[in-house]
């Protein structure tokens, strides 16, 4: 790393400037789900088509990370951060507007690909910010705790403003958010860029791997409703694994590859994105699943169900702090393989307490702070895995591998949970019980699915990384010399 790129100005506001885009990037995630009743009824949605108000956003955040993470390297991390979060600024204030399900989703669309130019720009700005070792574990530990809570905090903040203002409002409040951030970061934010633009782009690699990995999403997150054995999700399935295919072929023979598969002959960076996919494969569907099972079963309003999951949000930003210290010290491994094997016993344990006529201080309460410890312990290392070994002519390439990692092992997780507790819900009723019963049923199978998941992370953490021998997370920050860099 050049000097040029470790003197960004004023680096406590940039980190804020980051975390706090990047909490905006995951709450839109969920922020939109506690509004979609509201929007089926004012837009006159079909209840088919109304899942696709989170599904456009998901597939262009998804299909499109690798591409915007790659951009960011060639073009420049701040001029690809600004010009996502333009569009994203510009997509809400469409979305908001919208008269009818078509423009909406549209809408919804662009976000998506907005979100995927600023998250990769925004984590390889982080890594250009900071210097490797303590100083970035701290950062991290920042964006891992603003992140994580994103999540939880999308369900909270989407109830008060749907029940307020109305559903328009969950669209309009990353407007001002994105116009201030818009403003500051030619203030705060280095414009390095790594002067390799010239060379040309693979267009054929960028077409391959954006329509492989949008159809495969598409193919997650549309299966439990065309059925996982049905032609559609086959077809697209099948044409998502060949265009991903015919991608790894395309990056062998491209003289200026989209993706260098050198970057894959780093076991650490190898292993860290398969766990990452269990990570989020593992955690994400215990907000859908808690959301659904506070409303549906016990009645909670949707506020009531949103601030049911404070408790796993502060505890991760309590906990971030501190795992970024213990990474410091000891290494990414241990911090990892404690965190997947929290998880997996918070999962067990809020599986087997949940009942139809339950409490949520002697059954929801307990499990979720013990989830947020594991989630923190689980994210920032799992992201300094991911990106300690990236050079710096491709950080952005990293942080789009790990964000489209993520992405996709949410999607993944959510279409196994759906699954499972769909079916178990179908059973349940089936054999007598009652609706709030077989849907409790249904629930605590699907949260043991995500203990299943977790746990096989702890697996592959012990056992894909034994080379790693808990070294502290600081890197080699040398620059390679054939890489120029320009301020």
């Amino acid at each position: 790393m050049s000097r040029a790129e470790q003197a960004a100005p004023h680096k406590t506001l940039a980190l804020a400037l980051l975390a706090v885009t990047q909490f905006v990037l995951v709450l839109d995630a969920s922020i939109v789900n506690v509004a979609l009743p509201s929007i089926g009824r004012e837009l006159n949605f079909s209840q088919d088509s109304l899942s696709w108000v989170t599904n456009a956003y998901t597939l262009a955040f998804g299909g499109f990370l690798l591409l915007g993470g790659r951009i960011s390297d060639l073009l420049g991390r701040r001029r690809m951060f600004m010009a996502g979060l333009g569009l994203f600024v510009v997509a809400s204030f469409v979305g908001a507007l919208a008269q009818n399900p078509a423009m909406l989703v549209s809408a919804r669309a662009a976000q998506g690909l907005g979100a995927a130019l600023v998250a990769p720009a925004a984590l390889s700005l982080l890594m250009t910010i900071f210097p490797a070792g303590a100083e970035r574990n701290r950062a991290l530990g920042v964006w891992g705790a603003v992140a994580g809570g994103g999540a939880a905090a999308g369900s909270i903040l989407g109830g008060l403003l749907t029940e307020w203002i109305g559903w328009e409002a969950v669209l309009w409040v990353n407007v001002p958010i994105g116009i201030a951030a818009l403003a500051l970061a030619p203030r705060l934010l280095p414009a390095a860029r790594e002067a390799v633009g010239a060379n040309g782009f693979d267009v054929m690699g960028a077409i391959t791997v954006t329509a492989g990995v949008a159809l495969g999403v598409y193919a997650l997150v549309d299966g439990n409703n065309a059925g996982w054995g049905s032609t559609q999700t086959i077809v697209s399935a099948a044409i998502a694994i060949a265009l991903l295919i015919a991608f790894v072929v395309i990056e062998s023979r491209a003289k200026h590859p989209l993706v260098p598969l050198h970057v894959f002959k780093q076991k650490t960076l190898r292993s860290a994105n398969l766990i990452a996919l269990t990570v989020t494969a593992a955690v994400f569907p215990m907000f859908f699943v808690l959301t659904l099972f506070m409303q549906q079963v016990w009645g909670y309003s949707p506020i009531e169900a949103g601030f049911g999951q404070l408790p796993f949000a502060i505890t991760l930003i309590l906990f971030a702090g501190l795992t970024s210290r213990i990474v410091t010290r000891i290494g990414f491994k241990t911090p990892l393989l404690a965190g997947m094997i929290i998880t997996a016993g918070s999962l067990v344990w809020l599986a087997l307490l949940l009942t139809a006529q339950g409490s949520y201080w002697t059954e929801l309460l307990g499990p979720s702070l013990l989830a947020g410890v594991g989630g923190a312990l689980m994210f920032i290392p799992v992201t300094l895995a991911a990106t300690a070994g990236a050079r710096s002519d491709e950080s952005g390439l990293a942080s789009g591998l790990i964000n489209t990692t993520q992405q996709v092992g949410g999607s993944i997780g959510l279409a196994i949970a759906v699954a499972i507790a769909t079916a178990a819900t179908t059973s349940s009723l089936t054999n007598g019980n009652t609706p709030p019963v077989a849907a409790t049923d249904g629930f605590q199978l699907a949260l043991l699915g995500g203990a299943a998941v977790a746990a096989l992370g702890a697996l592959f953490t012990a056992w894909l990384l034994p080379g790693l021998k808990n070294q502290p997370a600081a890197v080699d920050d040398e620059v390679d010399d054939r890489v120029a860099v320009t301020v």
